[in-house]
């Protein structure tokens, strides 16, 4: 069933989850997952980078060679991807969200901001597209060097990324602050129930 041509009333909805790194979108979407009434399902993201620790592929991932990349993109296999560095490549293959569908779930992304946006663009009907905003960009430094696991230069490049990508916030449907968790959590898990059920 390919995705442009199946019938929309078949389809489920796509709840699209973007912010910078260390706004707390994937608290968020973990938090939305385990809500069963929600009938959510998790994307799966393709990735041509090498794994980390305890990755597994068909879980965290699925993960692909840059040449196996290179030829779904020229295949048009995916919905969106991206060249995040050389060789480095992230996005969503349209077998991951045909699947979900097929079960009778939405499907709900925890990707970047600009893979986000065109998902919504090329579903705008059936997408609902939350940018998750931290406080403030200091916040955001602190949050990410409590997280421990990235140098300083990783930190400040993330930080620089993070301005960029706050500026496209208006061209998402809704803009979430995150500033008290609880009640980042319980504006997402409403938003999301209306639209799932409208």
């Amino acid at each position: 069933m390919a995705i442009e041509k199946t019938n929309h009333n078949k389809q489920g909805k796509l709840i699209v989850f973007s912010a910078p790194s260390g706004s707390g979108k994937t608290t968020i979407v973990r938090h939305l997952l385990g809500i069963d009434r929600l009938n959510l399902e998790f994307s799966i993201s393709a990735t041509s980078r090498e794994k980390r620790g305890t990755e597994v592929d068909g879980k965290d991932y699925y993960f692909l060679s840059a040449k196996e990349f290179k030829s779904k993109i020229k295949n048009e296999e995916f919905l969106e991807w991206e060249e995040v560095y050389r060789d480095n490549f992230y996005g969503t293959l349209k077998t991951e969200v045909e699947r979900i569908w097929a079960t009778g779930k939405h499907v709900i992304f925890d990707i970047d901001v600009s893979g986000g946006l065109r998902i919504k663009r090329k579903f705008p009907e059936q997408t609902l597209a939350i940018f998750v905003k931290p406080p403030s960009i200091d916040e955001l430094k602190i949050r990410l060097k409590k997280r421990s696991t990235e140098s300083a230069d990783k930190i400040n490049m993330r930080v620089a990324k993070a301005s960029a990508e706050l500026a496209t916030a208006p061209l998402f449907d809704v803009i979430i602050e995150n500033d008290i968790l609880e009640n980042a959590l319980e504006k997402a898990e409403t938003l999301v129930d209306n639209f799932v059920n409208s």
